[in-house]
């Protein structure tokens, strides 16, 4: 792991429901709101889903045309645990919890502007995160 994706601290705000603030070890600091981590998924499940409807990580589902808007509520973890000294994973108000957001993952998908940026010049997340994907072991 190197320096730009171990963090340095990491609070998840769970009682707030402001999300999760890294401070990354080469001095760079994200936010992510928990909105912003239950789209952006990481489990296969959610990938497969993205890919149908052309979704970037962290896009909201688009709403159906003509459909009357449905309440849904905003997505809070109900227990989020450590993976090792790798990653962590969010149990979620809606049942959902089968993504694993390691460190990497979440550097590669911080959504600052400074972050974004590099992405857009670079290929864009979708090149980061296919190259993530090489990088992983069989």
């Amino acid at each position: 792991m190197s320096q730009q994706t171990q963090p340095k601290s990491v609070k998840v705000h769970k009682s707030t429901g402001t999300g999760v603030d890294i401070e990354w070890s080469d001095g760079h600091q994200s936010h992510y709101t928990f909105t912003y981590l239950r789209d952006a998924c990481p489990c296969a499940l959610c990938i497969e889903e993205r890919e149908k409807a052309h979704r970037k990580p962290g896009a909201p589902i688009a709403p159906v045309a003509g459909a009357l808007p449905m309440f849904k509520a905003l997505a809070l973890p109900t227990e989020v645990t450590g993976v090792g000294n790798y990653a962590v994973r969010f149990k979620w108000n809606d049942g959902h919890e089968h993504g694993i957001y390691s460190w990497e993952w979440l550097r590669d998908v911080c959504p600052c502007e400074q972050c974004k940026m590099t992405r857009e010049s670079t290929g864009g997340l979708e090149g980061d995160i296919a190259e993530h994907e090489k990088k992983k072991p069989n």
